[in-house]
């Protein structure tokens, strides 16, 4: 982790578990946070990382403990906001889509895979902006329907949207009465790519932009700690998702302030 992302994580913590004048010494937190990036990346088991990342131990005691007091999506929303500051979120356009993968033998959040014959998986649902930008994320099980996840997607937004015409671009397995209502609920202008059903006329298209949100899946893929789950608990793999969309943004800033 570079010193730009540090400065921006360390107050963060520092205002969330401030030094203690007694007892034993506190850990060193971005050792631990880049050995949690390690974990993201490489996909390695946590008692299988290198000795200079420090205990294994103390990194996964500290990686829940930052999970449970909210802490990565402090600094997700922390980008966000910064990002925003600058011009760089584009709301007027978002996306969102879900994606399959292999889930552990067992834990939160796994179902049969209809796509990998049943086999335990895991869904991962995004909510991004025109760009690609996530804003919001989460898991289920892999047989649960994209269109019953959308309203607990749009719930989890890190930051506060805008007053603004904001037009949501979904593919056919939104395409339910439920998801539309969900959709205009949470103040959006959906826009579903229809199913063509027999009988009916071909339907109008209309610009729709929902690669945006299949290119974001690609960039999280190249993490091996996302591209295969082998978290036995949904909340440990869902904060490595947010882990990995924050580091989108961070990367999105960098860009924005050259």
């Amino acid at each position: 982790m570079d010193d730009t992302l540090w400065a921006i994580v360390e107050p963060i913590l520092i205002e969330a578990y401030p030094a203690k004048l007694t007892g034993r010494p506190r850990v060193d937190f971005r050792q631990v946070f880049n050995a949690v990036l390690f974990r993201l990346r490489s996909g390695c088991q946590w008692n299988r990382m290198p000795a200079e990342l420090g205990s294994d131990s103390s990194n996964h005691r500290w990686f829940q403990r930052w999970r449970e007091d909210g802490v990565w999506e402090k600094v997700w929303a922390t980008l966000v906001e910064r990002c925003d500051e600058l011009g760089g979120v584009e709301w007027d356009w978002q996306a969102a889509d879900a994606m399959l993968g292999k889930g552990p033998l067992w834990g939160g959040d796994v179902g049969p895979n209809p796509t990998d014959r049943a086999k335990n998986g895991t869904k991962k649902s995004l909510l991004v902006d025109g760009q690609g930008g996530p804003l919001a994320a989460m898991t289920s099980p892999a047989n649960w329907h994209d269109s019953k996840c959308l309203e607990d997607l749009l719930h989890m937004v890190v930051v506060e949207r805008p007053d603004s015409t904001e037009r949501l671009c979904l593919d056919k397995g939104y395409d339910t009465p439920a998801a539309r209502r969900v959709a205009e609920e949470f103040g959006y202008e959906p826009r579903i790519e229809p199913i063509q059903r027999p009988g009916n006329p071909k339907p109008r298209r209309r610009k729709n932009r929902r690669w945006v949100v299949e290119r974001t899946f690609a960039w999280l893929s190249k993490c091996r700690g996302l591209l295969v789950r082998n978290e036995k608990h949904a909340e440990n793999y869902l904060a490595l998702f947010q882990l990995g969309c924050l580091l989108l943004w961070y990367r999105r800033l960098r860009q924005l302030t050259g």
